[in-house]
């Protein structure tokens, strides 16, 4: 008798088959007659395949078959390793030749999609066809950081502020003219929904009702904690907030909204990005800014208050805010600053954010509510919502990475107990340590910091390096930089 392949992965349990048993009902019962099984690529869009209903049953026990170069390929789609090369994949244990590898569907992930009737959906886990996990899996590098942590006795709770673009889709676009497509397609041509410049306004917010409607009831048919959606000051800027969640949690809500608004909202005719800065003149770049604190364990408290200022400290000192934790953690987001932009900005095309006065950082400083510096430490002393905005984040950023970044520069604050500069007043001034300014400089800072490769682990960090290399060797080679960034980003991402 066959070992089925959950069993062979040590995923096989009792309460594994309770869900799948749950799962197969919920299919019949809601009349559903496609399963999309899904995962999430190095760029944090999700990959898979369909099955059909009755397939289900086969693909929960013994997982879909995978092409294993969707773990190395650039933003174009294009391999970035030369996998059929003798030693093409040297240093990645189980690629090569295009071989293949198994999505195991996670049954406890099933859902159904709110503007796909008949569609199920599944997250799934890639392993090699021995039974061993992939450790290119983005979710497993998060998993890993967090269980350091939690070594440590602490969890991650995260709060999600995404700023993006959505367009009205303009009829007869090129998008869909068979006659130009080419590797990669060409952008659909749009039109604003609202003219911008008008912060807040809620003019503004009436003409984009219609879409942030089908972005409202996409997050909530998907079960995600949105909280608000708000009119941003760029033209057809829009911004949605999240309440805070467990990091794991936040990251996998993050990779669905993106994937979902994406495809509702092109069944309704716009177009939505989540590429940092729209190839249009006058566009207003885009952020993701990722709160972040950490809760003790054995108490769930909020491990950054603190019951009073630390004696002598004054209002610019961390430690009059925070406490000694929290202070820790502030400087290794600090330290690790340069290194972590790669992973919290990862396209060329994020770095043109970073400029003064644009509510964006330009350098490596923290602030006490200071919408201009990196870091943003909110609240403080007793307050139970106290925590770190980082700022340096783009919302095409694969959340697992970009969270995984924290943990790990937090974790590193903490083992040695570093102490913050104090908050600054000046965040565009002249004295403090820039943050990278091209892809290029953040992927250097980031192969010449030992904590964060350790933590991404060998093979992640070479993969990731050499898939950005790529982008930035096309991206120098494109006659046309700005139509580079139209088909690599605007249609893409």
């Amino acid at each position: 008798m066959t070992v089925p392949f959950a069993q062979r992965c040590g995923v096989h349990g009792a309460a594994r088959d309770e869900a799948v048993r749950a799962v197969l009902k919920r299919v019949q019962d809601e009349n559903v007659d496609l399963v999309r099984i899904a995962w999430c690529d190095v760029h944090g869009l999700l990959r898979g395949k369909t099955v059909v209903a009755s397939a289900l049953v086969r693909a929960l026990a013994d997982g879909i078959g995978m092409v294993s170069t969707l773990m190395l390929k650039d933003t174009s789609d294009r391999t970035a390793l030369p996998v059929f090369r003798p030693d093409g994949t040297a240093g990645l244990s189980g690629f090569g030749q295009a071989n293949n590898i198994v999505l195991l569907p996670d049954p406890t992930s099933y859902g159904t999609l709110p503007w796909a009737p008949g569609n199920g959906w599944l997250r799934a886990e890639p392993f090699f066809e021995d039974g061993r996990p992939v450790l290119l899996d983005t979710r497993r590098v998060l998993q890993r950081a967090l269980a350091r942590l939690a070594e440590a006795g602490y969890g991650m709770r995260c709060g999600l502020e995404v700023e993006f673009h959505i367009y009205r889709r303009r009829a007869g676009s090129p998008h869909a003219d068979p006659a130009l497509s080419n590797w990669p397609g060409p952008a659909p041509e749009v039109e604003l929904l609202h003219p911008g410049y008008a912060l807040l306004a809620e003019s503004g917010f009436d003409q984009c009702e219609e879409a942030l409607r089908i972005v409202m009831h996409t997050a909530q048919g998907l079960g995600l904690p949105l909280s608000s959606l708000e009119v941003e000051f760029g033209p057809s800027q829009v911004e949605a907030v999240f309440d805070a969640t467990d990091a794991l949690t936040a990251a996998d809500a993050m990779v669905r909204f993106r994937n979902g608004v994406r495809m509702a909202l092109a069944r309704a005719g716009y177009h939505a990005t989540f590429m940092c800065r729209p190839p249009f003149p006058h566009v207003m770049s885009s952020g993701w800014h990722l709160h972040q604190s950490l809760v003790r364990l054995d108490d769930g408290r909020n491990a950054f208050c603190r019951d009073a200022p630390a004696p002598g400290s004054t209002p610019r000192d961390a430690a009059h805010l925070l406490s000694d934790t929290g202070e820790h953690v502030l400087a290794g987001l600090l330290a690790h600053a340069r290194a972590m932009a790669v992973l919290c900005t990862p396209t060329a095309n994020g770095y043109g954010r970073f400029r003064p006065n644009a509510l964006a950082p330009q350098s490596v400083l923290w602030g006490r509510d200071n919408r201009g510096a990196m870091l943003r430490v909110v609240g403080g002393g007793t307050d139970p919502a106290t925590r770190i905005e980082n700022r340096i984040g783009e919302p095409a950023a694969n959340p697992y990475l970009y969270i995984a970044s924290q943990v790990l520069a937090g974790l590193d604050g903490l083992a040695r107990g570093l102490r913050a500069p104090p908050a600054t007043d000046d965040p565009y001034g002249d004295a403090a340590e820039r943050i990278p300014t091209t892809l290029a400089d953040a992927l250097a800072a980031l192969q010449e910091d030992a904590v964060l490769r350790e933590g991404l682990g060998p093979e992640l960090t070479q993969v990731f390096r050499r898939i950005k290399e790529s982008e930035i060797a096309r991206m120098a080679e494109a006659p046309d930089g700005d139509e580079f960034m139209r088909r690599e980003y605007f249609a893409r991402i």
